[in-house]
């Protein structure tokens, strides 16, 4: 096995030609943290981009940033933070629900990954503010999209096509972010004892009131004690509410929500640092980060149906179970096997939706199908896609489909 460890652009497009030329497949790795997920790479050779590292341009004023590939996202966040900005659509850090370090991330897994965290339901995701890339395709071609301006609407848009491709596409060696504002304060509205069914009630009508809701959660008896070191009341489980913005306006729009919610439960707060710290935990799918290989499924479907499908699935597998993005992104823990036909079936029955193996052992993601089956249209399509970047499938084969 081959390793190339570049340290520029040049060197990564060297890497791939030879691999193009040679027939050789390439797993393609940055900092790490995202390797055990999806099938098994099948590469005899190795495209380390960690090498790629450092902050080639960050203008605030201008909302701007641009990174090699290779840079961690740690050394993002804590220079955008030093200047009041941050990614809005806060990434996941995998590293700890697979059993690694956390802050080994790198800026281009996010954009491989198509990572979020909360406050999607808000700000989207990667794709919804990556602004330009610049790549080497499995032809060996090195091509860029888009630019360093927010406003760049010139040609094809292939920094988007390339966000939740996991390396299969392209070798992103350069990528450029739209940054924005973090918040001066926030609180989290918490409210106890709910049933899931009452929570996605509750969470409903805290998204469509005009508190501005960043991010809502809710936490069942067995996952709310996982974070924040136990410290969050419980119960049967806490339905939570993340407010931001500027301290007089989080605090009218906290009384305002607790009012409303008032029938359902009692309303407290859980101030800023404490409300920064469990959306990073619930962010990070902490309550799951238990050290095992157990499988660990993210499934996102309506917020309505969410509960009713982990209640239907839970008469015929061991599961546990919590909810982020109003009860639209469901973090499933399998107790036995990873039970792939069984939520598939229980999610296609409940208005459908997309279910991915997020952890599990190398031999169950190499026999489920790790990313949701896409239909026969769907699939002809991205066939078409990969064989336009990737003819020889030389580039992360096998790690999204078989």
């Amino acid at each position: 096995m081959t390793v190339f460890a570049p340290t520029d652009a040049d060197a990564v497009l060297d890497a791939v030609r030879w691999a193009a030329g040679e027939g050789a497949a390439l797993e393609i790795v940055g900092g790490g943290s995202r390797r055990g997920v999806g099938r098994p790479v099948e590469a005899a050779h190795v495209l380390d981009l960690s090498g790629l590292a450092g902050v080639t341009l960050y203008e605030p004023e201008e909302l701007v940033l641009s990174a090699r590939a290779g840079t961690r996202l740690a050394e993002i966040e804590a220079l955008l933070s030093a200047s009041g900005q941050e990614l809005a659509f806060e990434p996941m850090d995998h590293g700890p629900l697979l059993g690694g370090e956390p802050g080994k991330g790198t800026i281009g897994g996010v954009l491989a990954a198509n990572a979020s965290g909360p406050r999607r339901i808000k700000a989207g995701a990667a794709r919804d503010h990556v602004l330009g890339v610049h790549a080497v395709s499995g032809r060996g071609e090195a091509f860029k999209s888009g630019g360093r301006v927010v406003k760049n609407v010139t040609g094809y848009d292939l920094a988007k096509l390339v966000a939740g491709s996991w390396g299969t596409l392209a070798a992103v060696t350069d990528v450029t972010f739209k940054v924005l504002p973090r918040a001066e304060t926030e609180a989290t509205l918490v409210l106890r004892g709910l049933s899931e069914a009452d929570a996605a009630h509750a969470m409903a009508v805290a998204m469509t009131s005009t508190g501005e809701v960043s991010a809502a959660a809710h936490l069942p008896e067995t996952v709310v004690g996982k974070v924040l070191d136990g410290r969050l009341p419980g119960w049967r489980g806490a339905t939570l509410l993340r407010l931001e913005g500027f301290s007089p306006s989080v605090a009218y729009r906290f009384e305002r929500l607790a009012a409303l919610l008032a029938p359902t439960a009692a309303p407290e707060r859980l101030e800023a640092e404490d409300s920064r710290l469990l959306w990073r935990e619930i962010r990070d799918c902490i309550p799951f980060a238990d050290g095992t290989e157990r499988p660990v499924w993210r499934v996102s479907m309506a917020p309505s149906e969410g509960h009713h499908m982990v209640m239907a699935l839970r008469m015929e597998a061991a599961v546990d179970a919590f909810y982020d993005w109003q009860g639209g992104l469901i973090w499933l823990r399998m107790e036995g096997d990873a039970e792939a036909a069984a939520l598939r079936r229980h999610v296609a029955a409940h208005g459908g939706g997309h279910a991915t193996l997020v952890r599990a052992p190398a031999h169950i993601r190499a026999s489920v199908p790790v990313f949701e089956p896409q239909p026969e249209a769907l699939a002809a399509l991205s066939a078409r896609v990969k064989a336009q970047f990737d003819p020889l499938n030389i580039l992360n084969p096998g790690r999204m489909y078989r």
